[in-house]
């Protein structure tokens, strides 16, 4: 269990060599490998977000594809299509670029809804339908997007049922004075220099040692109350909240905040999930699922901040 747990520690010190003053990101992005689960980035243009995703993948030994998403990006230019070849007078298959194991959806928010339901079915059922046949992906697959604030020119609301099939979003805020000090004596040569420390093996051996991690019967029930606690009309709904949610989190973030536990437990070399490890990842599992009411949000409420106060109650 050591010698696994070092790798994968070695890979964020590896990858911190090069993105400065984003351990948390890089953090997320392993942990969206080895849980094979989807990963939302937010943060301005600039921070770091697509180097960050294309190192990781060296260090892991991934197929990596980066699709830059724009307003006029269709679904086949991401699945793929079915073309006509005259000489033999049949149609053939052309694959797009979601046939790898990790793909960078890169500014996901600046395509429209088409582009985003055809996104829909390869990260809920890891597979693709092209014409009439449906296609299984690699594994693992694992889609890392990175969205700018909706507040910028040309951007367009995800969707509830996308923005949930995310297993976290986390938001990545300017370096500090320090890091971006360390950037302007970045070399192109230490990026090159990098060697893959995982592969695929590794990262099926990190998921079912990470699995294996033993949670307690008390803290799946504290999960379920967290979760429950964000739904009005549930018994467990702090009134406090009345007015200000307007829909809770669904299913998927139980099992988030679950699986996500027994990675963080597993990287601080605990062979069990404490409360601790669940609050510490409340924020970025719930934030992006509960839905404020248009009153919460004239008022600038910060939905992270309310979801860490329901956890923190049901300790």
């Amino acid at each position: 269990m050591s010698e696994l747990k070092n790798k994968v520690l070695e890979v964020i010190e590896d990858a911190k060599k090069v993105v400065y003053g984003q351990d948390s990101m890089l953090e997320a992005i392993i942990a969206a490998l080895i849980c094979e689960g989807h990963l939302l980035i937010e943060g301005m243009p600039g921070l770091g977000k697509t180097l960050s995703v294309s190192i990781m993948s060296k260090l892991c030994d991934l197929d990596f594809k980066r699709v830059q998403f724009t307003p006029d990006l269709l679904p086949s230019d991401l699945i793929g299509t079915m073309i006509y070849n005259q000489q033999k007078e049949e149609f053939s298959t052309k694959f797009g670029p979601i046939f790898t194991q990790l793909v960078l959806a890169d500014e996901i928010n600046r395509s429209p809804a088409k582009v985003q339901a055809a996104l829909l079915e390869a990260m809920a059922e890891k597979q693709v339908t092209i014409g009439d046949t449906t296609y299984k992906l690699k594994s693992p697959f694992v889609v890392l997007a990175t969205q700018n604030p909706i507040e910028q020119e040309g951007t367009y609301n995800l969707p509830e049922a996308q923005l949930d099939r995310f297993m976290m979003k986390i938001t990545v805020d300017y370096p500090s004075f320090e890091a971006e000090k360390s950037i302007l004596n970045l070399k192109m040569s230490s990026i090159s220099e990098l060697v893959a420390k995982l592969g695929v093996n590794e990262l099926t051996a990190l998921k079912e040692k990470v699995e294996a991690v033993y949670v307690d019967e008390k803290i799946q029930d504290l999960i379920v109350r967290i979760v429950h606690g964000t739904r009005p009309g549930n018994e467990h709904f702090n009134q406090e909240y009345e007015g200000i949610i307007m829909a809770g989190a669904s299913p998927r973030a139980s099992i988030w905040l679950y699986k996500i536990a027994k990675f963080k437990a597993f990287l601080s070399g605990s062979d069990f999930v404490s409360p601790e490890h669940v609050l510490s990842i409340v924020k970025s599992v719930l934030g992006h699922r509960v839905l404020l009411s248009y009153e919460a949000i004239i008022d600038k409420i910060d939905v992270e901040e309310v979801v860490y106060k329901i956890a923190s109650s049901k300790i």
